[in-house]
């Protein structure tokens, strides 16, 4: 039997557009913490080595710096590290697997996958590696780096990277790795396990073919993000696989129907209890129709969270919050000039002036109900002071 660690889609050096200032710096100081945790994770549970199934950086182009920092990084580790090139880093005219600050920053257990094929690892235990060389490759590699193999004499471990052809949408995909030639080669004993990278979920189709996910969360679709796998091998036998949760961050999507002050509070109960808050992203879709005083309430409760969270955005595509104005506007307490724009924004809003009750409607953000609904709930939230 072999215990080993398998883990993939680091893609150290990614940035995510809703991250700013040193939210962004702390989610990229997270990917390479997330190999240190790699590494007590391997050094606790006694793994033999460490396999990277693809798309260990975000890309060839990724700064000096997150490359010196991972290698740096992998040096913690104990065992061997074998790196797959995948489809953003592969080993194309300008990898970074070629460059001379990989070269001069490699600790001595980091192996790069450059061949495809077979890779002793140790007496009795190979890899069959199936490294991206482009973006674009015309063939299946994985079932590529298999061809012509027979019965291994001990154990094999296939290491790929890319979509199964049974969960890829794109049907005519050449470069999908076909799942029926894998269950082949572990009915006959050419490979006994296969690791493979690309999806970011933990999933496992079958018992021997599994995608470990990555490390840290990259987006709101995962359903089982931040985890590595353990995983014991031995032939003749069905692996054994234990997750282990490395993750920091969370990425979380909160729906709710806000309909007035009760359910406002039950809004903060639910972000208030979402931790920790630095590390957690949250994706708002909020629905329902509130008083100009509730929707000025809610706003100042969703800027607090804002600079609370590592970033607080609103799920366009599912906020829908519509603005009942009634006698509020005329208890603003302004007058002059500022009583003439409430009239006006009143009017754009749908409402029919400043002390006429009615709905204002949600509209989309650039409307101009909309906007003008969002600047009486400002100008509300002026008047009346923190408190509204």
């Amino acid at each position: 039997m072999v215990r080993f660690l398998h883990t993939s889609d680091w893609q150290l050096g990614m940035t995510r557009h809703f991250l700013e200032g040193e939210a962004q710096a702390r989610y990229t100081g997270a990917r390479i913490d997330a190999i240190r945790s790699v590494a007590d994770v391997a050094r606790r549970e006694g793994c033999e080595f460490v396999v990277v199934a693809g798309d260990v950086f975000e890309s060839s182009l990724v700064a000096t710096q997150t490359v010196r920092r991972a290698l740096e990084a992998m040096g913690s580790i104990d065992v061997p590290v074998y790196l797959l090139p995948g489809n953003h880093d592969p080993l194309d005219a300008v990898s970074v697997y070629s460059s001379r600050v990989f070269a001069a920053a490699r600790p001595e257990n980091v192996v790069v996958l450059d061949t495809p094929g077979l890779h002793e690892v140790a007496p009795g235990v190979e890899l069959v590696a199936a490294p991206w060389f482009s973006k674009e490759p015309l063939s299946d590699l994985l079932a590529d780096a298999l061809a012509g193999l027979g019965p291994a004499d001990g154990v094999r471990i296939a290491v790929g990277h890319g979509a199964l052809d049974v969960l890829d949408p794109d049907e005519s995909s050449v470069r999908s790795i076909g799942l029926a030639g894998l269950q082949r080669a572990l009915a006959d004993g050419v490979v006994h396990y296969v690791a493979l990278g690309d999806k970011h979920t933990r999933l496992g189709v079958g018992e021997a073919v599994h995608y470990s996910g990555s490390p840290e969360v990259t987006s709101f679709r995962e359903e089982q993000p931040g985890d590595v796998l353990v995983v014991d091998v031995s032939a003749g036998a069905p692996p054994v696989l234990t997750p282990h949760h490395v993750g920091t961050w969370s990425f979380v999507s909160v729906q709710a129907q806000v309909e007035g002050a009760a359910d406002i509070d039950a809004l903060d109960e639910e972000l208030g209890a979402l931790a920790p808050k630095d590390r957690t992203v949250v994706r708002t879709a909020l629905q329902g129709t509130l008083t100009l005083a509730d929707k000025a309430r809610l706003d100042t409760l969703l800027d607090a969270y804002d600079d609370a969270f590592a970033a607080r955005i609103t799920w366009s595509s599912h906020d829908d919050i519509a603005v009942v104005v009634g006698d509020e506007l005329t208890d603003l307490g302004v007058g002059g000039f500022v009583d003439h724009v409430v009239d006006r924004l009143a009017a754009q809003a749908g409402v029919g002036g400043a002390a006429g009750p009615g709905p204002a409607g949600a509209g989309s953000a650039g409307d101009e109900a909309g906007t003008a609904r969002d600047a009486l709930s400002l100008l509300y939230r002026l008047a009346k002071g923190p408190a509204a």
